[in-house]
């Protein structure tokens, strides 16, 4: 379990571990791309690593140590058929993308992950594979885990997907790039577009229009060096810490701000933080730069609309910095919160609510009260590394002790979080 007392003040010059989104994309790309690819910045965490085994398990040579993967790709149809089912763990990035990936091969393959994946929706994902002519089914007619996939000889579609969502974008583009014709995904919102800046720097051509991007079939990637940046979804937590501990500063180096996903930081402006971006480059088509982070006085705002895909994974740690913030945060238009890791609607309101905050669920968010003093509790993870680590956040402003259990779950995106945490906390 983790233990986090009140902190007096939150200073210090740090990086945070690398982009989940991009490392995941990073091992997947370099195994079908031609030649070698080497990855610096690689996030040893959980999921990610789950991403290594499965692609180990198809006869890709991959060499792991810590931040540092060496992938030996073998192009798009070098991959061997699994002579067992092929384990995800907790990762839903893994195996939603995987699932289009699979859909390009010209053989048979069961994915299946843990009690949580088991319970997350497939179909959303399956659907559109289906009509590209991939062969897949699953509990409640592939809605669920485990899911049989056979594919290959796929047809491009044009999908106006229901949702914004990069796992469903992603999957059907990976399809897309050896189906026959051109396949197009239109979003209702733009969702994070790691995938389609990474293909760009694997040697694939992308067609973006809007909220609809295209890709041809038939195009190969090739080997080639990523360096992956911190992940902002990691930094979100310890810019939170700076909001709710008064005469705090921080300076995160080397975070990745990728427009798709610098939602935290809007919010934190819009709630008048301060928040410098400082030595802003381009690495490998993703936008990086340091982030200076200074203790402000926040008030509430409303958070809803095309600005929900840019901040989904944040909205737990933006509800601690809501409870401390003046006047009253509604958000709404999050109804993805409940087919998360948990239902983050309902954690959120049930372990921040521990500490003395003032936090009412609705159907498609949460309303939560600000300036609320909060006392230290003992809460609980329930498996889920974004509400563990947001609690701990809430740990630091709150008087007494403050104990997380099933902290384990943090290591999924956030190996050393407690240690990192310490670290900073004076």
């Amino acid at each position: 379990m983790l233990r986090v007392r009140q902190a007096q003040k939150i200073e210090g010059t740090i990086c945070v571990p690398g982009d989940k989104s991009i490392s995941h994309r990073a091992v997947m790309f370099g195994a079908l791309a031609n030649g070698t690819t080497t990855i610096e910045g690689f996030l040893p965490g959980a999921d990610c690593l789950s991403t290594i085994s499965c692609f180990r398990s198809m006869g890709i040579a991959i060499e792991q140590q810590d931040d540092k993967v060496t992938v030996q790709g073998k192009g798009w149809y070098g991959l061997q058929e699994p002579s067992e089912h092929l384990e995800v763990g907790n990762s839903g990035t893994t195996i939603r993308l995987m699932a289009g990936i699979m859909s390009t091969q010209p053989f048979h393959v069961v994915m299946e992950g843990d009690e949580s994946i088991a319970k997350r929706p497939m179909r959303r994902v399956i659907g559109p594979l289906r009509q590209m002519g991939a062969k897949i089914d699953g509990r409640k007619d592939g809605e669920f885990t485990p899911l049989s996939i056979r594919g290959g000889d796929l047809q491009a579609i044009t999908y106006q997907s229901p949702v914004a969502s990069a796992q469903v974008k992603s999957a059907i583009l990976l399809a897309g790039l050896q189906a026959k014709g051109v396949t197009s995904v239109t979003e209702p919102h733009l969702s994070r577009d790691h995938t389609e800046r990474m293909l760009q720097a694997f040697g694939v051509q992308v067609l973006r229009d809007g909220l609809t991007v295209s890709v041809e079939g038939g195009q190969e990637l090739q080997g080639r060096a990523i360096s992956v940046p911190g992940d902002i979804s990691s930094a979100a937590f310890l810019i939170a810490a700076v909001m709710v501990v008064p005469g705090s500063s921080l300076l995160i180096e080397n975070v990745g701000i990728n427009p798709s996903r610098t939602g935290i930081i809007d919010v934190v402006k819009a709630m008048g933080g301060s928040l410098e971006l400082l030595n802003e480059r381009i690495v490998n088509e993703e936008p990086v730069a340091d982030l200076l982070v200074t203790h402000s006085e926040l008030h509430g705002i409303e958070i809803a609309g095309d600005l929900i895909p840019r901040l989904i994974d944040e909205i737990p740690v933006i509800a601690v910095m809501a409870s401390q913030a003046k006047g009253k945060t509604v958000i709404r238009d999050a109804e993805e919160l409940k087919v998360k890791e948990t239902d983050r609607i309902a954690t959120v309101v049930s372990q921040l609510s521990k500490f003395g905050a003032k936090v009412t669920p609705t159907d498609d968010g949460m309303i939560i009260e600000g300036q609320t003093p909060l006392t230290a509790a003992t809460i609980d993870s329930h498996g889920d590394h974004r509400i563990g680590m947001a609690m701990a956040i809430a740990g630091l402003a709150a008087s007494g002790e403050t104990v997380v259990e099933n902290d384990e779950a943090i290591d999924v995106s956030f190996p050393g979080f407690g240690q990192l945490l310490e670290k900073v906390s004076k």
